[in-house]
């Protein structure tokens, strides 16, 4: 079987598609033969080394933290879960020593699968998995946005992005995103009600905000004086600046600025099985790669400026 791995610390160009062995589910786990992966950021920092202290320097290293396909074996214990069943799901970000979902193949804990709406294709489905349970358990379960509550999305415009301005509007927020100006038009297809052009606005131009969610890593305090008393604000870039504000905001009183950890299993992955269903959420594809050609799907991803995900069809043409 083929799987794209990573061969070293790096760019792109590091990334290959290798001959292994097809793995075997074990006890509680199932073999997926996958039909497409996505690109996401932690894939990214992963191949760049960034993660490193957990990873160690042994190679190689799976790469794809998402997946959609279908159930090839079951291994013993699993009775929730068929051959022949059309799912989507994730691989654990840090036990991908080798396979990860952007492999013809992969072998995930039964409980981190759930079905896939019927309505989506392989590609959009992988399309959604890390980008909506991110987005879902930001608003929902992290900042608890409720209907009439004023939301800023920073970094609208990309995979976690299009996926909180969709589910946002959904729960009845009042949506601003804040993006490139070319993506205004697109943006407001997806619900937002305002948007603002990142490269012509200041934070003081904004607000003020009940809920903040931030995709970007930067200026989050200019950001966070824009909440009201009780606002709330997220981040899910986590970087050196950004590790700084939230740990200052835990410090001087109220308006934290908080993380989340999103490890979906298979209870969230019915809950956004049920937004796509209901038409709450739909996919949002810039790009679609064969698994071949991964590293030019990682370079997309680096140069920003898309609308929505980049998509790796497996094995594809």
């Amino acid at each position: 079987m083929k799987a794209a791995q990573i061969t070293g610390f790096g760019a792109p160009d590091v990334l290959q598609v290798n001959d292994v062995d097809r793995p075997a589910p074990g006890a509680g786990e199932v073999l997926i033969s996958v039909e497409a992966s996505s690109v996401n950021g932690l894939d990214t920092i992963v191949r760049a080394g960034g993660m490193r202290i957990v990873t160690g320097h042994r190679f190689p290293i799976g790469v794809g933290l998402d997946f959609a396909g279908v159930v090839a074996a079951t291994g013993t214990d699993v009775p929730h879960h068929q051959v022949g069943d059309r799912v989507w799901g994730t691989v654990h970000p840090l036990k991908r020593h080798t396979l990860g979902g952007a492999a013809e193949y992969v072998v995930v804990p039964a409980d981190r699968i759930g079905p896939a709406p019927a309505d989506l294709s392989p590609v959009e489905a992988a399309s959604l998995v890390v980008a909506g349970t991110t987005a879902l358990i930001a608003l929902r379960d992290t900042l608890h946005l409720t209907s009439g509550e004023r939301l800023l999305v920073r970094g609208a415009a990309g995979g976690v992005g299009t996926a909180a301005v969709q589910l946002a509007h959904a729960r009845g927020g009042h949506v601003t995103a804040l993006s490139r100006g070319r993506h205004a038009e697109a943006l407001r297809e997806l619900g937002a009600d305002e948007v603002f052009d990142y490269g012509a606005t200041t934070p003081e131009q904004l607000g003020p905000f009940d809920v903040i969610l931030d995709t970007v890593g930067s200026e989050l305090n200019s950001y966070r004086r824009r909440l009201t008393r009780e606002g709330r604000m997220a981040t899910i870039a986590l970087s050196a600046s950004s590790m700084a504000a939230i740990a200052a905001s835990s410090v001087h009183g109220g308006r934290r600025i908080r993380t989340l950890s999103a490890n979906p299993d298979t209870a969230l992955l019915r809950d956004l099985a049920d937004y796509v269903t209901s038409g709450g959420l739909r996919p949002v594809i810039d790009s679609v790669y064969p698994l071949a050609d991964i590293a030019s799907a990682h370079q997309a991803f680096a140069r920003g400026g898309a609308v929505g995900k980049q998509v790796i069809a497996v094995p594809g043409e």
